[in-house]
């Protein structure tokens, strides 16, 4: 059975409401329904993991958090989002704005064809910022926040692209960091990098959480396990259950979750 989430009953933290609230969402695409009914509230400074099979709805339920898939014609939407309580399909909403404000990192990293400095400080020159120092500034805090400024510290005018793999997903990731989000969303970020680069990108998952709400989709339950505090699994565009990742994988609430963590399908 679906779980719907009483707006009576939204949890807190800390005395904080919800970073994001999601109530009633359904996503379409040319008539074509991928998600229906979707109650889920993301907490503050947490790491939340949305968990399903292939064609569960996770990516469109994450790219629904900064309206990328407006960019499709044939995309329609109901219910709301809700981010720090404005709804982000208002007319209100600023949609550059709101993606600067929720990052994405993808599960394929594409540098950009510059030096490490210039992929960094690109964003804050958009911005305006044109200070050397400030930049300067930015760029070495970014790269601290995606772990990877001791690796790269002395070479931050060779090519982005000469980095390894694993760099260039944390290059990503610093890039995004560079525009000071609110919200980061990880899309399969570690779906082709080997286990060293993936346990650094958890590491950065484990910092940045004091600062930034983080969903982590990802098709690697023992990720999932090892690298969130809630996980959400989704099935067939619906969610079935969210909890405490501990009580999910120990003690799911439904069946079908229990079938999808052991591998009985998926």
């Amino acid at each position: 059975m679906t779980q719907v989430l009483d707006i009576d009953q939204i949890e807190t933290t800390g005395g904080e409401g919800p970073k994001v609230l999601v109530r009633g969402f359904g996503a379409a695409f040319g008539g074509n329904e991928v998600l229906r009914g979707i109650n889920l509230q993301i907490r503050p400074r947490e790491r939340l993991a949305i968990i399903g099979p292939a064609s569960s709805g996770k990516t469109t339920f994450l790219r629904s958090l900064n309206r990328l898939n407006d960019l499709e014609h044939s995309f329609s939407h109901s219910g709301r989002i809700l981010l720090d309580g404005q709804d982000i399909q208002g007319s209100d909403m600023d949609v550059a704005e709101l993606r600067r404000r929720v990052g994405m990192v993808y599960a394929v990293p594409i540098p950009l064809p510059w030096s490490i400095y210039d992929n960094i400080a690109y964003g804050p020159r958009l911005a305006g910022i044109r200070d050397r120092y400030h930049l300067d500034e930015i760029v070495e805090s970014s790269l601290k926040g995606a772990i990877l400024w001791d690796e790269v510290k002395d070479r931050l005018r060779t090519l982005a692209t000469n980095l390894s793999g694993g760099q260039q997903q944390r290059l990503c990731l610093a890039r995004v960091l560079a525009l000071e989000p609110e919200l980061l969303l990880l899309d399969e970020p570690c779906s082709g990098l080997d286990p060293i680069s993936t346990a650094k990108i958890e590491d950065a998952m484990l910092e940045l959480k004091r600062k930034y709400s983080i969903v982590l989709v990802t098709n690697n339950t023992k990720q999932a396990a090892r690298a969130s505090d809630r996980t959400a699994f989704f099935f067939m565009g619906q969610l079935v259950e969210c909890g405490p990742t501990r009580q999910v994988f120990t003690n799911p609430a439904n069946q079908r979750t229990s079938d999808y963590i052991t591998g009985h399908f998926g």
